[in-house]
């Protein structure tokens, strides 16, 4: 099954072609830069980006992946969540193209999709048998964990409460003054190095906080731990780049190591874990969850770092492991900007 995949939930623009739910034919993936001036993505900006990229991008990934039109097979695109006008241009475009092609429409769910990214790495185990398995989801708009007891059966047992990881981590680079996006420039910054200077809040959830039915204690918050940088700040404004890098790394830290306590809590039987999403590029994160899955004798699953962002190519490979919700039901949906994956 040959799959074109869209996704536009927030700032990438992205198309990709993929055969049998695994195999990435192409992927073409455009950063929008238009953003850094604010500080973060601004949804008019990024929604007329899309409209002026996404027609040559689809038509880049077909003719770079070597498949004629008629070669495909179905249209996915990501439904939500994300960024309600970013999604409204790729969700349209993929309904346009799946009636033009006479094709089934494929609505994907973005956050399962990170998970799936894992399985387009060529060395991963079949995604049928890797299970049961805890799926970390990790990004500027999501840090959810999942226990995953068969594939395509997502339960989320924690998540953040108010700001996601990457978020987080970019809401104190603005602090630091290291520009946005952020969360690279942190991880750079605290390589040089060793935490334990500063302390930073482990971003605990009190017991009976609203956390939607959920454990307290496989939750996150990382409000308060911006909070407590800003006056860490305000109280010693830091005199030279080795105190900005002391600080971007001991607050790195504590955002890692509040994931990893989280999903070491949420275990359970697994035996595989899955990590996606654009912060799973964390180089201390890597290290911590590394350590964390060799003590309990899971195998660690890292999606290849081109598939850790946004990216169409975990879209089309979703849609070829016949998940999301398909046509005729597709055509009358609207995207889902809040859409959860169970």
């Amino acid at each position: 099954m040959i799959v074109l995949g869209i996704e536009t939930s927030c700032d990438e623009t992205s198309a990709a072609v993929a055969r049998n739910g695994r195999e990435v034919l192409s992927c073409i993936v455009h950063t929008q830069q238009q953003h850094k001036p604010y500080g973060g993505v601004v949804p008019e900006i990024a929604s007329r980006c899309h409209i002026a990229l996404l027609p040559g991008i689809v038509r880049e990934a077909v003719e770079t992946a070597g498949v004629p039109w008629s070669g495909i097979d179905a249209v996915a695109a990501t439904r939500g969540p994300g960024l309600a006008s970013s999604l409204l241009v790729g969700w349209s475009m993929a309904k346009g193209l799946a009636l033009r092609l006479d094709r089934p429409l494929i609505a994907i769910n973005h956050t399962e999709a990170h998970l799936h990214s894992v399985f387009l790495d060529p060395a991963a185990p079949d995604p049928l048998e890797a299970i049961p398995m805890l799926g970390l989801a990790v990004s500027g708009g999501h840090t959810s964990i999942f226990r995953i007891p068969k594939y395509g059966e997502l339960h989320l047992v924690g998540r953040t409460v108010d700001d996601a990881a990457g978020e987080a981590l970019d809401k104190a680079a603005k602090l630091l003054n290291l520009g946005y996006p952020g969360g690279s420039v942190i991880d750079k910054l605290s390589r040089t190095k060793t935490p334990g200077v500063y302390t930073f809040p482990e971003g605990n959830v009190r017991e009976g906080a609203a956390t939607g039915g959920l454990r307290h204690d496989l939750c996150l918050s990382f409000s308060g731990l911006k909070t407590s940088l800003l006056h860490q700040v305000t109280r010693e404004p830091p005199k030279s780049d080795d105190e900005v890098a002391q600080l971007a790394c001991d607050y790195q830290e504590a955002v890692v190591r509040a994931i990893v306590k989280r999903c070491e809590k949420a275990l359970g039987k697994a035996k595989y874990m899955a990590v996606g999403g654009g912060v799973s590029l964390n180089s201390r994160l890597r290290v911590l969850l590394a350590e964390m899955c060799a003590a309990h004798n899971v195998r660690l699953l890292m999606a290849l770092p081109r598939h850790c962002g946004d990216n169409a190519a975990m879209i089309a490979g979703l849609a070829g492991m016949d998940r999301g919700i398909s046509s005729p039901e597709s055509f009358s949906l609207d995207i889902s900007p809040s859409w959860p994956v169970d």
